[in-house]
């Protein structure tokens, strides 16, 4: 199996340039994705090009990652309905560091064999190129009329939402187109990858080259990822699904995977893995055997969470999965770091106590009914503990004679109080 036949079977080609499978079969060639630095990490929406990437190489290709410094200062208009946000450039350098370290993961950068990998920034080759420089070398050799059929300038330019496309925007498949020259004349790149909505400006590019240097390049695109019920892909009620441990826990990454449906799963699984064709259609058949068990998004979960965050943070999320569930998970619960105790219990109500309370030791039953308002009277409180029903830490209250103490905090801050089998509170201790 090729390289674009791996890509077909796992659903990740949208359009493909005539000729370009037979040069991928020819030789060695060296292709780019182009990331814009607007963060400081990827999300999961650029995993599609990582992916692509990362296939590449491992069937002995060059991959090229292009860091959108200058471009970042543009913004693309690809069927955006707004102008983005301008980055300064120590912003972009910043960014793009913190990027290569979450791209190291999945490309090899380091490897003394001929397809190791490379990171290039536009900025270094365009930071000098003047406007006159660019319209005399560039611009000439692309025509208004081949521009304005572009679909994403033809989309703005139909939009009366908004006041019409703006000339650095209209520009910006010229830059783009720029940026494919260059990396073809340094470094002999032959093709670029992308989005689907990218076509455009990625077709300016080989455009470019064969008129500017009688050059053939090509382009392959990847569909544009969504979710089966209609819903944007990698975005959550709180925003997009980071990389960054930081912007988005382990446990949280580990989730948003786990919760995909049946019909995305058995999509996702193709995409964002490299498990075998044999093995994969082999999961789908058990997963439709058994699909209360849901295989599919539990492989799906741990291979991509084990590839961005590594197994020990796989294991804590996985563990972490099972707390509210799970029985004698108390230990579990002791073990988790802070932001994913958060993020396990995010939403549940908490209370603030002070830390003074502690000291000598207050009764479960003043916690839960007089220092907290979980229980509206603490003659409700003696008979849920009576009745198996009141759990400090995941363990049940077996007398309303205990103490609880600092000794009982996780991560010296936080008593998890469980009211019935499925209410939670956290107790805050300052």
């Amino acid at each position: 199996m090729n390289f674009v036949e791996e890509l077909r079977w796992r659903g990740m080609i949208h359009d493909i340039m005539p000729g370009t499978e037979e040069q991928l079969e020819k030789e060695m060639t060296t292709a780019y994705v182009g990331i814009d630095p607007t963060a400081d990490s990827l999300h999961i929406g650029h995993l599609v090009g990582v992916m692509m990437l990362r296939h590449l190489q491992a069937f002995g290709h060059r991959p090229i990652v292009l860091i959108g410094g200058a471009t970042g200062m543009i913004g693309d208009p690809s069927m955006k309905s707004q102008e983005r946000n301008l980055l300064d450039e120590e912003t972009l350098r910043h960014n793009q560091e913190c990027i290569k370290k979450q791209l190291s993961k999945f490309l090899d950068f380091n490897s003394e064999k001929e397809n190791s990998a490379l990171l290039v920034n536009n900025y270094d080759w365009m930071k000098d190129f003047s406007f006159l420089e660019f319209i005399r070398d560039v611009g000439k050799h692309i025509t208004v009329n081949y521009m304005m059929a572009k679909d994403s300038v033809k989309k703005r330019l139909s939009n009366e939402a908004r006041e019409g496309l703006s000339f650095t925007e209209f520009t910006y498949q010229l830059v783009q187109g720029y940026d494919f020259f260059h990396l073809y004349q340094k470094y002999g790149c032959k093709l670029q990858m992308g989005g689907s909505d990218q076509w455009g400006n990625i077709t300016t590019g080989t455009e470019l080259i064969r008129r500017k240097a009688g050059g053939e390049a090509f382009a392959l695109t990847c569909p544009l990822i969504t979710k089966a019920d209609g819903g944007k892909f990698g975005k959550t009620e709180t925003g997009n699904v980071w990389l960054d441990p930081e912007r988005t826990s382990p446990y949280a990454f580990y989730q948003f995977w786990l919760n995909t449906s049946d019909e995305d799963a058995e999509k996702y699984i193709k995409i964002f893995t490299r498990i075998p064709r044999e093995e994969i259609e082999e999961l789908i058949v058990q997963h439709n055997e058994a699909p209360h068990q849901r295989l599919l998004q539990k492989r799906l979960a741990e291979e991509v969470t084990q590839l961005v965050h590594g197994q020990d943070a796989l294991q804590m999320a996985v563990d972490a999965s099972q707390i509210l569930f799970g029985k004698n998970v108390t230990d579990t619960l002791r073990k988790l770091d802070e932001r994913t105790l958060l993020s396990v219990f995010e939403g549940v109500p908490t209370f603030n106590i002070s830390r003074k309370n502690l000291e000598q030791g207050i009764g479960v039953i003043d916690l839960v009914a007089g220092e907290t308002p979980i229980f509206p009277s603490k003659g409700e409180a003696r008979r849920t503990l009576k009745g198996g029903g009141l759990g400090i830490n995941k363990e049940k209250v077996q007398s309303e004679d205990k103490k609880v103490n600092s000794s009982d905090l996780l991560n010296d801050k936080y008593l998890l109080v469980q009211k019935g089998k499925k209410n939670y509170y956290l107790v805050i201790v300052e």
